[in-house]
């Protein structure tokens, strides 16, 4: 019945080479060598008679028919890994992209709940600061992106908004109550599409001229303030843990100001995926009732 399909290695490799858009970097997610990924490429169009791909000089496109297989090997790969795992009950993974504040502050901390409740899904945490292209790399099962709160993107779901406060250590709130002769920590952000939240915007301009450092990553951030450097101005949402802890404290008699937004996006080519949408469903019971 299935005796006219290529086998399942070839299909496997050229699902890779689609995704990705290169001999080269289908090669080193398959661990093998890009001669052996054009090996098996060539090998599938000799048997379906038709080229899948357009070879230019530093780049491959899909054919008409490579578009057509390319969806269909994808979603079949797809299914036939989630049912093994179902059926073997082994772990499977799930690859997330977050921003590394929110990965190291937030995330990583509380993962430990999420593997406790679904013990056959391992959560793999990809971080940084660029904009994952999660359509074309199907490697990234879940994004959780920070932005404005009316940022538009398609299955946008999110997943709450921050406030913004000013936080320090017990001992450094003891040594210094004057915020005009403290050190103040703020956040320059690497990606520029976001609207800076500093300390003159927060004042309205009343302490230029006062000490003020920067760091480009929220969470250096948070650990100069942990380290009694100074007062840091942060997200609550990444703080909660440090402020049930006790090592840091909110500065008095300074207001919250609003912040920016969490939200997580399903590519579409997960959007039936279970593990995906549980561990959606986690992170929306663990942020419900979060008030930061």
């Amino acid at each position: 019945m299935f005796s006219h399909l290529p086998p399942l290695n070839s299909i496997r490799v050229f699902d890779a080479a689609a995704r990705l858009k290169s001999f080269k970097a289908a090669a080193s997610e398959l661990n093998v060598t890009p001669t052996a990924v054009s090996h098996q490429i060539r090998s599938l169009e000799d048997t379906l008679g038709t080229l899948l791909f357009e070879r230019k000089t530093r780049a491959v496109e899909l054919t008409e028919e490579g578009e057509k297989l390319a969806q269909v090997a994808y979603l079949s790969l797809q299914q036939l890994s989630s049912v093994i795992s179902e059926i073997t009950n082994s772990q499977s993974t799930l690859t997330v992209s977050t921003t590394a504040s929110f990965a190291a502050l937030w995330l990583v901390p509380r993962l430990e709940k999420f593997h406790q409740q679904n013990p056959t899904i391992q959560v793999v945490v990809k971080t940084g600061e660029q904009l994952d292209d999660f359509e074309r790399d199907r490697r990234i099962d879940l994004v959780i992106r920070y932005g404005r709160d009316d940022e538009e993107a398609r299955d946008k779901i999110k997943l709450v908004t921050e406030t913004i406060g000013a936080y320090t250590t017990p001992m450094y709130l003891k040594n210094v109550t004057r915020i005009e002769d403290a050190c103040l920590i703020e956040t320059k952000w690497k990606n520029q599409s976001l609207p800076s939240i500093s300390w003159n915007q927060v004042t309205n301009g009343k302490i230029k001229g006062i000490n003020i450092r920067h760091f480009d990553q929220e969470h250096h951030v948070v650990q100069a303030a942990l380290a009694g450097q100074g007062i840091g101005l942060v997200s609550s949402l990444l703080v909660e843990t440090a402020v049930e802890q006790g090592w840091l404290v909110e500065f008095p008699n300074h207001p919250k100001t609003a912040g920016l937004a969490y939200y997580s996006i399903i590519p579409s080519h997960n959007v039936r995926d279970q593990k995906v949408k549980r561990f959606q469903e986690w992170l929306l019971r663990e942020l419900r009732d979060n008030k930061v």
